[in-house]
């Protein structure tokens, strides 16, 4: 998969269709790829232009003396053919074709995505697309996605791999892990699949060390057999986190319409994710949650979930989340207990869900915490925190932070409210703690680190 490295690591990249008007997408491409900071050299392609942003313009790919690996392509779709052509001419290694008005379209578009593909292959050029949004790398500072980063903000560097066949639904993911401080470290957006598909990307994803896990957003596949055998070897792995779109008549034909690929049948689709190791998403919110936790968490060793809160409420909500997910509430054990007992007020209740109360301060967390790290009986943790109680202050982080140096098992947070819990929660995404705004989502997290964690047993013994 070296060649790939092409599209990630090149050392000089040439953005075909570069304008001097800030509106135009070419012009946002080629800034943010200078923005980011790319450490090679980027070249803008432009016969009607002499320089963009102080930099030399070229006519032509073929101007250019220096070799280029990478040709981001945003012209219109009538002459991307021949933009491909010059490419091929300079032995360019790889090609992004961001212009759309392909085989989405209908036939005429078709015809013009095989001829571009048709040229790549007889130079041996590789490309992504075309329809698609490119690339955004926080480690190797690519970014070809032609929306301004004051409109999308850009996540910062972490450990999640994001594959999207839909550039648009990649696009409104990242923003929202933007601004949750939630971190990534490829993402890649497919569009119509000419040639570069989920298949190849998934493979390359397998060996980066970047990656602890990978979500997918996918419609449809044209290799489907291919697809599920990849699938199983990469969970072997890593997690993989796969939200299938087109799980309905009505979607099936909207994702035709879209990137010009037939869905497939749902049913197909469900059994390949459940049978490779794969963990389903039935949403947008499920494809992130579920990549926070299996990208921060470690894998359980069983279904004993534990929940220590200060709001008995809540703890309650969580507990019957727990038991409709066929997941069960951990028995602490006699020594815990004991602990526990003998250095919390009278009022704090010792049992599971364990209620500190409404005057829990941070320091009361930490002892509950230090007997719970220790009790056999529990494979994952919840911590409910609210923090609109007067005893609740930042130090929480701290503790919290201290726990999850030592501690080997899945621990997450749910924290409820408006703008002083956003605030800390953002500080508990900043330390790695994966956290989530309501119980139902944090044991759906929990629930998916351990289907992943069964998974991977199954797999390692044979089954």
């Amino acid at each position: 998969m070296e060649y790939l490295d092409f599209f990630f690591r090149p050392k000089s990249i040439a953005v075909v269709g570069a304008s001097r008007q800030p509106r135009k997408i070419g012009h946002v491409i080629f800034r943010n790829l200078i923005d980011l900071g790319f450490p090679g050299k980027v070249y803008p392609v432009n016969p009607n232009a002499t320089t963009i942003l102080g930099r030399r313009s070229f006519g032509s790919v073929t101007e250019i003396d220096d070799e280029v690996e990478l040709a981001v392509i945003a012209t219109p779709s009538a002459i991307v053919p021949s933009s491909v052509e010059d490419c091929a001419k300079s032995k360019v290694k790889a090609g992004i074709i961001i212009s759309g008005g392909f085989k989405e379209t209908g036939e005429d578009g078709r015809k013009l995505e095989e001829e571009s593909l048709d040229i790549a292959r007889r130079a041996g050029m590789r490309l992504i697309g075309p329809n698609c949004m490119g690339i955004y790398d926080t480690y190797n500072y690519i970014d070809t996605l032609f929306l301004p980063r004051y409109r999308l903000k850009r996540p910062p560097r972490g450990d999640i791999a994001f594959i999207s066949q839909s550039g648009a639904f990649g696009a409104a993911v990242l923003d929202w892990a933007a601004e949750l401080g939630i971190g990534i470290s490829k993402f890649v957006s497919l569009g119509n699949k000419a040639d570069i598909d989920e298949v190849e990307i998934l493979k390359y994803l397998e060996d980066d060390p970047t990656a602890k896990c990978i979500a997918v957003y996918i419609e449809g596949t044209n290799r489907g057999r291919e697809l599920s055998e990849t699938l199983k070897e990469v969970t072997a792995r890593k997690p993989v986190i796969v939200l299938k779109g087109g799980m309905t008549p009505e979607g099936q034909s909207a994702a035709l319409s879209h990137t010009g690929i037939l869905a497939g049948t749902p049913q197909i689709y469900e059994a390949m994710i459940k049978q490779t190791g794969a963990i389903r998403a039935e949403t947008a919110e499920e494809l992130l949650d579920f990549s926070v936790a299996l990208s921060h968490q470690p894998l359980p060793q069983g279904n004993r979930v534990m929940i220590l809160t200060n709001a008995g409420g809540f703890g309650v909500l969580t507990a019957d989340s727990v038991s409709k997910l066929g997941l069960k509430l951990a028995k602490l054990n006699d020594e815990t207990i004991r602990q526990i007992k003998g250095k919390m007020p009278s009022t704090v209740i010792v049992k599971n869900p364990l209620d500190l109360v409404g005057d829990a301060d941070p320091e009361r967390y930490e002892i509950a915490l230090e007997s719970l790290t220790r009790d056999p009986n529990i494979d994952s943790m919840i911590i409910i925190i609210l923090v609109q109680t007067p005893e609740i202050d930042p130090e929480i982080v701290d503790v919290l932070t201290n726990v999850t140096s030592f501690y080997k098992k899945p621990m997450l947070v749910t924290t409820v409210g408006g703008e002083l819990t956003q605030m800390l929660t953002k500080m508990f995404s900043e330390s790695g703690i994966s956290t989530y705004p309501t119980p139902e989502r944090t044991v759906k997290a929990i629930k998916a680190l351990t289907t992943c964690a069964q998974n991977r047993m199954r797999t390692e013994s044979g089954m």
